[in-house]
C-alpha cells in the first residue's frame, strides 16, 4: 500500500513532468522533501539548457541543496517519476539521501531494480532506501503519451515533406 504523503508528493513530481513535456523535454519531475515540506523541485532540461546533467533529479539537488546552504541532504527524500539512472543515482547516494521514491520503472537505463540496483551495493558507504512504483501507470503513462505524440508529429513532417517534393516535380 502506498503512503498518502507518497502519493501526495509523486502527484507534484507528475506536475513537474508535465512542465518538462511544455519544454520539449521527456517529461520527467523531481521533488525533494524535508520533513514533510518541499523545499525543491526540478524537471528534465538537458535539451533546453544544453546539459547532459540537467535531468529531473539533479535539477532538484541542485535547488535543494541552495536551499539548505549544504551539498549534503540527510533527512531529506525525493520522489521522481522515472527510475533513476547512474548518474542520478550516484548524485542521490553523494546527497545522502534518506529515500528515494519512484514511479514508473526504466527498463533501458533504470538503477534502482530495472538493469541493477546501484543502491544495493553493500561496498558503498551510504544507503539509500528505495520506494519503486508509487503512481507507476500515470507517470508511465505521461511518457507512454509523449513518445506517441513524438512519434506521430515525425510521421507528420515526413508525410508533409513528401507532398512538397511531389507538388513541385513536373507532371
Amino acid at each position: 500500500m502506498q503512503a498518502e504523503s507518497d502519493i501526495a508528493f509523486m502527484r507534484l513530481a507528475y506536475e513537474q513532468a508535465k512542465l518538462a513535456w511544455a519544454a520539449g523535454e521527456v517529461p520527467v519531475g523531481a521533488v525533494v522533501v524535508k520533513e514533510g515540506v518541499v523545499i525543491a523541485t526540478g524537471y528534465n532540461r538537458p535539451i533546453v539548457d544544453h546539459d547532459p546533467t540537467a535531468h529531473a533529479e539533479i535539477m532538484a539537488l541542485r535547488a535543494a541543496a541552495e536551499a539548505l546552504g549544504n551539498y549534503r541532504l540527510p533527512g531529506c527524500e525525493l520522489y521522481v517519476t522515472l527510475e533513476p539512472c547512474v548518474m542520478c543515482a550516484g548524485a542521490m547516494m553523494h546527497a545522502r539521501l534518506s529515500r528515494v521514491i519512484f514511479a514508473a520503472p526504466d527498463p533501458k537505463t533504470g538503477v534502482a531494480g530495472s538493469l541493477l540496483n546501484i543502491f544495493d551495493q553493500t561496498q558503498l558507504n551510504h544507503h539509500t532506501q528505495v520506494t519503486p512504483g508509487v503512481l507507476a501507470d500515470e507517470c508511465a503513462a505521461l511518457l507512454k503519451d509523449f513518445f506517441a505524440s513524438r512519434r506521430q508529429a515525425a510521421a507528420a513532417q515526413k508525410l508533409q515533406a513528401r507532398a512538397a517534393v511531389s507538388s513541385s516535380l513536373p507532371e
